[in-house]
């Protein structure tokens, strides 16, 4: 404990004090640059600006480019049903809350303090009261020669006992001289913000994910109708080829290739039905409902796939509320430091208080029974084994630890973007020959049925050209849901929709 202060010495302190409280140690903190190339590769022509989040503007109700309104009402249900979300939203509240904690300590804490004390004496044995704070001990005890022994906390008084009742009201104040404070709240704050981009990330997390899973639920509901009616021309096929033989035109060996046919195609669809269902419940969790109860009804499926402009900014990667995340948890590590180098620095209490004290309660708030103090004291650490020295180191290398994260988060940002800039340029290329190949086939399936009707191939030439042709029609589907599923990704890639900061950016257009 430090040295004690007398009269004008304790308005000199506290002078000094509010002097001082503008000091605030530790480094003060720079956004950490990050490796950063000046274009995109897989868009020319795009520039790439440095990551400073931004990730509070909105992001709108991007999955609307995906014209299915059963899509929309989903995803609308992330916010109050998702529990991933929920809980995000949970911890962000418990951050803010940690902030106002933090800031309590701006602040003198005043406490008052009512008591009542009676004691008897005597050399003759008494019950002893004390009350006070709320509560009220009991005690025995016997007094001989000014020794008392007994339970309880009491006070012995003169012979002929007595009450003593008081109220104080005392307060307590350590200035902030060094910014430890004002660095504690930098540092709750810097976590406060970091929780408020988890909870960003994880609502568009929940929501692209849900997005993916209900296009795949289309693309398999498409799917399941293209094998159930392409099953059913094997069916006929089948029939077709038993006639045949029965007229003795066919082969015992066409009967076969038929039935494997139909029975591999009932096949397919069998396991198509079970990932829809997997699916289907995934779907139903996401939106924060029992799988039991939820239901995506089928409908004709017409895919949509949000336009990519070419001159999608790149300055829309500081939306990503990662990135935001992480750079926001270097800038509470930075305030952490600051926190523990204001160790090495004294810390002043000043304290006071007021009160009445009186032996009848009547008399308790009378001038004469009036009581007060005041007090400073100055604390200075002189050794304590090298562990201020060593949590400053801590909070260091904690500071490193998050700016390498920060830029590795960055980093892995960029390669998200470049891969699903190249998927969407690829993958549009790669639906339009899924096209062109599903409709050669279609025509050449219907010339080879009819050439086999007409004796002119044998049936093995029918069952090839018939697998190939529904086997075109499925990788067509699979070629639209994923330029769908790619669209999500780079929806998400980029933080959010880029259409509600630049209008007209996004166009959803058919597939």
């Amino acid at each position: 404990m430090g040295p004690r202060f007398r009269g004008d010495d304790k308005l000199k302190v506290a002078t000094l004090a509010l002097a001082l409280s503008a000091c605030t140690v530790g480094p003060n903190y720079h956004r950490p640059s990050a490796a950063t190339p000046p274009a995109f590769k897989e868009a020319a022509g795009v520039t790439w600006t440095p990551a400073a989040p931004g990730d509070a503007l909105d992001k709108g109700a991007w999955w609307t480019l995906f014209g299915d309104p059963v899509l929309n009402d989903l995803c609308a249900r992330i916010n109050v049903d998702n529990q991933n979300v929920l809980a995000a939203a949970a911890a962000y509240d418990q951050a803010r809350a940690l902030v106002r904690e933090a800031r309590a300590s701006y602040f003198p804490t005043l406490q008052v303090t009512p008591s009542v004390t009676k004691s008897g004496g005597g050399g003759s044995a008494g019950t002893i009261v004390t009350a006070g704070g709320g509560g009220v001990g009991t005690g025995t005890g016997t007094a001989t020669g000014g020794t008392s022994t007994g339970s309880g906390s009491t006070t012995l008084g003169s012979a002929g006992g007595g009450a003593r009742y008081r109220i104080t009201g005392g307060a307590s104040w350590e200035p902030d001289l060094w910014g430890r404070v004002r660095r504690s709240v930098e540092q709750a704050k810097g976590n406060a913000a970091a929780s408020a981009a988890d909870l960003a990330n994880a609502r568009l997390s929940a929501q692209s994910e849900l997005a993916t899973d209900f296009l795949q639920v289309r693309a398999l509901d498409a799917e399941i109708a293209l094998v159930e009616a392409t099953g059913k021309s094997f069916d006929r096929a089948l029939q077709i080829t038993v006639n045949r033989y029965n007229a003795g035109v066919a082969a015992r060996t066409d009967i076969l290739q038929a039935e494997t046919q139909v029975a591999s195609t009932r096949g397919d669809l069998a396991e198509l039905v079970r990932q829809r269902a997997v699916l289907e419940h995934a779907v139903a969790v996401l939106a924060g409902q029992p799988p039991a109860t939820f239901v995506i009804q089928p409908v004709k499926w017409q895919p949509v796939v949000p336009a990519v402009p070419l001159d999608v900014p790149a300055a829309l990667l500081q939306r990503r509320p990662d990135v935001a995340a992480a750079e926001r948890r270097v800038a509470a590590a930075n305030a952490g430091i600051g926190v523990e180098v204001a160790g090495y620095f004294p810390n002043l209490t000043l304290t006071g208080s007021v009160g009445q004290s009186a032996t009848t309660i009547s008399n308790l708030f009378t001038g004469s029974a009036f009581l007060w103090s005041v007090g400073a004291s100055l604390a200075q650490t002189i050794f304590n084994g090298g562990l201020t020295s060593a949590r400053v180191a801590a909070a260091r290398a904690a500071y490193a630890q998050t700016v390498a994260t920060y830029r590795q988060t960055v980093l892995a940002a960029l390669q998200d973007v470049e891969d699903q800039l190249a998927g969407t340029r690829q993958e549009a290329v790669t639906t339009t020959l899924r096209q062109a190949a599903s409709q050669a086939a279609d025509q050449t399936e219907a010339l080879v049925l009819n050439q086999y009707l007409a004796g002119q191939v044998d049936f093995t030439t029918v069952v090839t050209n018939q697998t190939t042709a529904l086997t075109a029609r499925r990788t067509l589907v699979q070629a639209e849901v994923t330029q769908q599923a790619t669209a999500v990704a780079l929806i998400r890639s980029l933080g959010g929709s880029w259409a509600t900061t630049y209008p007209g950016a996004a166009v959803p257009t058919g597939s």
